[in-house]
């Protein structure tokens, strides 16, 4: 049996007087890409943050290799294996490629293992290598995405949680993207997907979940989400 990475048990999170997660539960088993789908302001990102630390849930448990991490702090979270690729990027956009990727590996203490590390990285991102001394506000879309990864990668997580990917970019720098969370998912990396793009998400996933306005409506393998009617209506634009 294929162990939890990742639970997340009636898990409750507001914005103020805002209940925007209404107790929902899901998991990612070890090397899984699972796909978060639904709307705009469905919680899908609210999801992500509250998983990494950046919002505390009121309610719920959220296990991480079986220890409940609900409420600690980002700095810690990240310290145990979770690292976000933020929806926008969020890269630094006056610090070079370089200066990027070490911000990602601010709790790596051995120069040794960061210097490993950045190479792992850009050996995966070839562009990023030479690029490495060009600030990263000039990088196109798709290299930003790129250096966003990188840095993610940086901190060795043993969950990497992306929101957007593919948000702003164009079709074909999509494919390339995708192309690259395959890749790192199946050098054994886990992964949970938050995207707009639902059938791209879905293609991409090996199980999917549903989310409306805070709650999980539908779970089930990405492929049989492909086929379901009311699915393919709602976000695949069919029907």
């Amino acid at each position: 049996m294929t162990p939890s990475v990742l639970k997340l048990e009636d898990v409750h999170t507001w914005y103020g007087p805002i209940e925007a997660i209404k107790g929902i539960s899901l998991e990612v088993k070890e090397s899984e890409i699972v796909a978060l789908i639904g709307a705009n302001g469905a919680g899908k990102s609210t999801t992500l943050m509250t998983i990494s630390g950046a919002l505390a849930p009121r309610q719920g448990r959220i296990k991480f290799l079986d220890q409940n991490i609900a409420g600690l702090p980002t700095h810690e979270i990240v310290g145990r294996g979770i690292s976000q690729v933020p929806e926008g990027r969020r890269i630094f956009p006056r610090l070079t490629v370089l200066e990027n990727l070490e911000m990602g590996a601010f709790l790596q203490p051995d120069p040794r293992e960061r210097e490993a590390d950045l190479s792992a990285v850009f050996e995966q991102f070839p562009i990023l290598k030479e690029r490495q001394s060009q600030r990263g506000g000039t990088l196109s879309g798709g290299e930003q995405q790129m250096l966003a990864i990188g840095r993610a990668l940086m901190a060795r997580p043993r969950l990497l949680l992306l929101d957007e990917p593919s948000l702003g970019l164009a079709p074909v720098v999509v494919g390339r993207i995708f192309d690259i969370i395959r890749k790192i998912n199946r050098q054994g990396k886990t992964i949970l997907l938050v995207e707009q793009n639902a059938r791209a998400a879905l293609n991409l996933a090996h199980r999917g979940y549903v989310m409306e306005t805070g709650r999980i409506v539908m779970a089930d393998e990405a492929r049989a989400l492909l086929s379901n009617p009311r699915v393919r209506e709602a976000y695949l634009g069919e029907g």
